[in-house]
């Protein structure tokens, strides 16, 4: 099961984290369709955020079509995104990578200003966009 965490010093909100988080673990092959995010009151309780809160990030997932909620039962995943499992090997190479940058005296922020330039140089936003149409 997922187990959020909320950086309330990020300047995202809240509610995003949680949809980020969940789309990660997603993405990531952690959740899987069938499987049930934990309760409101549960993420509460790990996290103290309001429940409101909680409950608008299930419904933004809920909206996109990730999670379906069922009555009495709970919000379950729909469907998964992406194909790159936790265990992969890109992911052992791009924690080596972060390793050595780190070892080098980057910054977390360096080093996501950094990825996010390189990921802007192989994904452009706009060939994606065209790609889908």
């Amino acid at each position: 099961m997922i187990e959020y965490r909320i950086d309330r010093r990020s300047g995202v909100a809240t509610y995003v984290q949680i949809v980020q988080q969940t789309k990660q673990a997603l993405r990531l092959g952690l959740l899987e369709p069938g499987d049930k995010l934990p309760a409101a009151r549960e993420v509460v309780e790990a996290t103290a955020v309001n429940p409101n809160t909680v409950l608008k990030a299930y419904r933004e997932l809920e909206r996109e079509g990730l999670v379906e909620a069922r009555r009495g039962l709970g919000t379950f995943v729909r469907r998964s995104l992406g194909a790159t499992p936790s265990d992969s090997p890109l992911r052992g190479e791009l924690s080596e990578w972060a390793s050595r940058a780190r070892t080098a005296g980057l910054e977390r922020d360096d080093v996501a200003a950094l990825f996010a330039v390189v990921l802007d140089e192989h994904f452009d936003t706009t060939e994606k966009e065209q790609d889908h149409r």
